[in-house]
């Protein structure tokens, strides 16, 4: 359970990364102090920021720079990748297109998910058929993204990894059918600022992102620096700024992990308020289990918490169709049935 933590821990990783495909990983000591770190978070607050994750910073930041150059193009541009069905939900939102527990989102957005190719996961997945549809503009776009996600997604393995030991399994226990063919989302999210704001055509709301749980495994957010927007809930119901800290991505976990882990491991509510008068960008990954994995509570985690299982089963695919709210993502697709 969350406690009433006032700060988001920092967790230097590079002791676990190292390690990371030694089989002997668990007996080391530099990984055993990064799970110990690991663990204390994702009991306490659901967030945590790592640093020594060994993705070039230019990499980071050069992500952001197309992000917000494609951002400040005019609407005709932008909208050339427009996101719709046939797209399989793939590509750009304007300002107030995303919702969030039925309110409109001040933020524009484009939408990634990794390819599912026709038949991929038979009918599960039909609407997410298709590709990423990346801009003509910047030219480097498609080139950049796709570097950062190969090396994110490595990245959240690795960190699922100190997760698993964390939680008492084995470095491997998020591999095979759980999640050693994980689906991944991305978002390329932009925030006006609050000068921007009123010339919109939008209702008046400063809620930049709802409040919400983020709904798979692990995600990572590359945010822009010197501007404070991210906030997490603690168990008080305090709101805690997730500051910018150069050098880290902020991680928080997810409704899957909680059921897998049988509520040792709560994923955390957090928004995004952007007071700021400067635009401001962040990259959302999110690392996902296997598409057609079946989510119940790990037998270990279970042994626990009490014996019994406290969630039932659930197949990824099929969960996001039967939401009851829309999440931070999927939701427009779930718009269209709710």
């Amino acid at each position: 359970m969350a406690s009433d933590f006032k700060s988001i821990p920092v967790i230097d990783i590079s002791g676990l990364l190292v390690k990371c495909n030694d089989p002997n990983m668990a007996k080391d000591e530099g990984v055993c102090h990064v799970v110990k770190q690991l663990d204390k978070a994702c009991k306490e607050a659901g967030f945590f920021y790592v640093k020594g994750h060994g993705i070039p910073d230019s990499l980071v930041k050069e992500v952001r720079y197309v992000t917000h150059k494609f951002f400040q193009f005019p609407y005709e541009e932008k909208v050339k990748i427009k996101m719709t069905a046939k797209t399989g939900f793939r590509g750009y939102q304007r300002v107030g297109e995303n919702v969030t527990k039925g309110k409109p989102d001040m933020h524009e957005a484009i939408d990634c998910y990794r390819e599912v190719k026709p038949g991929m996961y038979g009918t599960l997945g039909e609407s997410l058929e298709g590709s990423n549809r990346w801009p003509e503009n910047p030219s480097n776009f498609n080139s950049v993204m796709e570097e950062y996600i190969s090396l994110v997604t490595d990245l959240s393995r690795n960190i699922m990894k100190g997760i698993a030991l964390a939680l008492g399994g084995a470095p491997d226990e998020f591999g095979g059918e759980r999640a050693g063919d994980p689906f991944w989302v991305m978002r390329l999210i932009g925030y006006p600022g609050v000068s921007d704001c009123s010339s919109l055509e939008m209702p008046e709301n400063d809620i930049g992102c709802g409040a919400h749980t983020d709904y798979g495994l692990l995600t990572l957010v590359n945010q822009d620096d010197e501007i404070s927007a991210l906030q997490v809930r603690n168990c008080s119901g305090e709101w805690i700024w997730a500051v910018p800290i150069p050098g880290t991505f902020v991680c928080n976990i997810g409704d899957m992990l909680k059921i897998w882990s049988n509520g040792l491991y709560e994923s955390t509510l957090h928004r995004v308020i952007n007071n700021s008068p400067k635009y401001r960008v962040s990259v959302a990954f999110f690392y996902e289990t296997n598409f057609d994995a079946i989510v119940k509570p790990l037998e270990f985690c279970k042994q626990k918490t009490g014996g019994i299982d406290k969630f039932d089963k659930a197949v990824y695919g099929e969960h996001l169709d039967i939401l009851p709210y829309p999440e931070l993502y999927f939701q427009h697709i779930l718009t269209l049935v709710v």
